[in-house]
């Protein structure tokens, strides 16, 4: 029998314990200087295109939100997102918790468009009070959607093209991105979200993996680094040996077609 209740319903993939039980005594350096983290980041790096891209390992999806929007924005700045975003229906305020607003934007089947990012940021900056007002200081998507939906390259380029006009970073959220990328007919890859994106991860916990998540700056010169804001909120995982080893069977399981995703979120060597 197959079940769709929610992605944990199991632990993970037989190869990922097989590899974690493998590994388990080894003794390697923690936060994320050992030579499994520098492997994994490698094939990151090559399965984007983005070979300068920094690469930071967290542990769940929340986590990751919360430690890469306070790491974008100052504290008179919020995150705009769809209503039905991850960030403002489903992580018990986690943002808010952080000292940012999420500021919610109608949406057509889970999606943002860019005529309504556009339409918003415009009436912002058309109030003669916005210095009052809560900045929108970065754009937070996801990809699948909270509704199962897909951006296509030509929405997330359109997206991409107002946020540069207004000079903020665009998020992906990525939890799910192994579904996404997989889907038939999709145009979206990782080079292509990694090109268009100042911020996204790859995620691991809802496609089979232990726990996860991958957060990539594609370009960290005009972003800088995440990396003293997830040790200060505690969502800095110090074993990153074993996060790695979690991860790479990934590759190799996915390629065989065993494992839930696709092949270029963790690619094979």
């Amino acid at each position: 029998m197959q079940y769709f209740d929610c992605d944990y319903l199991e632990g993970a993939h037989p190869a990922i314990l097989e590899r974690l039980t493998a590994t388990n005594s080894e003794k390697t350096p923690g936060y994320t200087t050992d030579a499994y983290c520098e492997e994994a980041r490698h094939k990151i790096r090559t399965a984007c295109g983005c070979p300068d891209a920094e690469v930071h390992f967290l542990v769940g999806g929340t986590q990751t939100n919360a430690t890469v929007i306070d790491a974008l924005l100052r504290p008179h700045e919020g995150v705009a997102a769809v209503e039905s975003a991850h960030i403002n229906q489903h992580e018990a305020g986690a943002i808010e918790a952080g000292g940012h607003k999420v500021l919610a934007l109608p949406h057509r089947d889970g999606k943002l468009y860019a005529d309504t990012l556009k339409s918003y940021l415009r009436d912002f900056y058309a109030d003669e009070t916005y210095l009052h007002m809560v900045r929108p200081g970065m754009v937070y998507i996801s990809h699948p959607t909270e509704y199962g939906t897909l951006y296509t390259r030509a929405e997330l380029e359109a997206i991409a093209g107002v946020c540069r006009e207004y000079g903020i970073p665009l998020y992906l959220d990525g939890a799910r991105l192994g579904y996404g990328l997989a889907a038939y007919g999709t145009d979206v890859t990782l080079p292509v979200i990694a090109s268009l994106c100042d911020v996204f991860y790859i995620g691991g916990t809802k496609v089979g993996a232990l726990f996860g998540e991958a957060v990539v700056i594609p370009r960290p010169d005009r972003r800088g680094s995440s990396s003293p804001s997830s040790n200060n909120t505690g969502h800095c995982w110090r074993k990153d040996a074993c996060w790695a080893s979690n991860s790479i069977p990934c590759s190799r399981t996915t390629c065989t077609g065993k494992f839930p995703g696709t092949p270029s979120i963790w690619p094979c060597s």
